[in-house]
C-alpha cells in the first residue's frame, strides 16, 4: 500500500516542534550554581520517599590501656539529621505559535538560559540562607545580630566584635577577620580540606584593593575550577556571588560572608533540573516548563545535638 499523501512531516510542521533542549537547561543550571558545588551533595534521584535520614554519630575518645585490665568500652546514643525533600520549583512559559514562527532562535536560548539561572539561584539561595542556622540565628529570618545566648555573626573588620543589626556596625573585610574566622574553624576541629569562603561583590572589591591579596602566594594559581571561584586565601577557595545573604541591618543592605566546610550543609536532589514541553492546541501555543525537586539542611551547627562536629561555618557582616 502506498503511503498516503500529503502527510504532516517534521518539515511541514517545523514551526510546531519545540526547539528547547534539555541539555541547554542543564548546562545553564550548572553554570550558575555556586554554593551547591562546594557543599555536601546527595543524589536521591529515582528513589521514593520525602525524607532522607543522615546519621550524625558522636566522636569517641581514646582510653588509656592499663596492664592486666580489660579495654574500656565506649558507647553513645547516636542521632541523625533528617532532610525533608520539600522544595519543588518550576519555571514556565507559554510560547504562542506566532512567536515560534516569527521570533529569532535566540529567544529559545534566552529562555533556557533564564530558566537555568532562575532555578540555580533558588537552590543557591536556600543553601546560602542555611548560614543563618549556624551559631544560633533563626532560619527563615535574616537576623544575624547578637542575642542573649549567642553571637550569630561577627563584623568583617576584626572577626571578634558581634554584629549588631540595630546599629548596623557591619565593616569591610580585613585580613585579621579572615584569620580569626579560620581559627574558629580550627578550634572546632573542622577539617582543613573542603573549606570554602563565600563573599559578596563588595568584599571582592575590598580584597582587590589590598596588595597582599593580589600576590601569587596568597591568591594561588588562579585556576578557578568552580563557578564564581576567584582564588584562594590561606588555602581556602574563595567564591564571589551577588546572591550572598543579607543581614538585618538598619539600612537593610548589610551583606554576609560565610566561611565553612563542605559538610556544614547538604543538598539532596530527588529530581534534577529537567525541561518538558507540551503543545496546547486550545491556545495554539507550546508550554515549556523547567523544574527541580530537592531538599537542603544544615548538618554541622552548634545547635545540632550530638553532631560529630560543632559549628563548621561562621558568618561575617560587611557593608553592601
Amino acid at each position: 500500500m502506498a503511503y498516503p499523501t500529503p502527510a504532516v512531516t517534521t518539515t511541514t510542521a517545523a514551526t510546531f516542534i519545540p526547539e528547547i533542549w534539555s541539555d541547554e537547561i542543564v548546562a545553564a543550571y550548572k553554570k550558575n550554581l555556586v554554593l551547591a558545588n562546594v557543599v555536601k551533595r546527595m543524589n536521591f534521584k529515582g528513589k521514593k520517599g520525602d525524607t532522607v535520614h543522615i546519621p550524625a554519630p558522636t566522636r569517641g575518645s581514646a582510653s588509656a590501656k592499663a596492664a592486666e585490665t580489660a579495654v574500656t568500652l565506649i558507647a553513645a546514643t547516636e542521632t541523625e539529621v533528617q532532610v525533608s525533600i520539600n522544595k519543588h520549583y518550576e519555571y514556565s512559559r507559554l510560547i504562542e505559535d506566532i512567536v515560534e514562527v516569527q521570533a529569532l532562535s535566540s529567544l529559545r536560548s534566552f529562555y533556557t538560559e533564564d530558566a537555568g539561572y532562575a532555578l540555580a539561584k533558588q537552590v543557591d539561595t536556600d543553601l546560602v540562607q542555611l548560614g543563618r542556622a549556624f551559631n544560633g540565628a533563626t532560619v527563615g529570618t535574616n537576623d544575624y545580630a547578637t542575642s542573649n545566648t549567642s553571637t550569630k555573626a561577627y563584623i568583617g573588620s576584626d572577626g571578634t566584635t558581634a554584629y549588631n543589626s540595630t546599629t548596623s556596625n557591619a565593616a569591610a573585610l580585613t585580613d585579621a577577620a579572615i584569620r580569626r574566622t579560620i581559627q574558629r574553624l580550627d578550634d572546632n576541629d573542622t577539617p582543613m580540606d573542603g573549606r570554602f569562603f563565600i563573599i559578596p561583590p563588595s568584599s571582592r572589591n575590598t580584597l582587590m584593593g589590598l596588595a597582599r591579596y593580589t600576590e601569587q602566594a596568597f591568591v594561588g594559581n588562579g585556576n578557578a575550577i568552580r563557578n564564581g571561584e576567584i582564588g584562594q586565601l590561606y588555602g581556602i577557595p574563595v567564591f564571589t556571588t551577588s546572591n550572598a545573604d543579607y543581614g538585618a541591618g538598619s539600612s537593610g543592605l548589610d551583606r554576609i560572608c560565610l566561611m565553612g566546610h563542605r559538610d556544614s550543609m547538604v543538598l539532596v536532589e530527588q529530581v534534577g533540573v529537567r525541561s518538558q514541553t507540551q503543545y496546547k492546541q486550545e491556545y495554539l501555543a507550546t508550554l515549556y516548563t523547567a523544574d527541580t525537586l530537592y531538599g537542603v539542611k544544615a548538618l554541622r551547627t552548634a545547635a545540632t545535638t550530638g553532631a560529630a562536629l560543632s559549628s563548621s561555618a561562621f558568618a561575617l557582616a560587611v557593608p553592601a
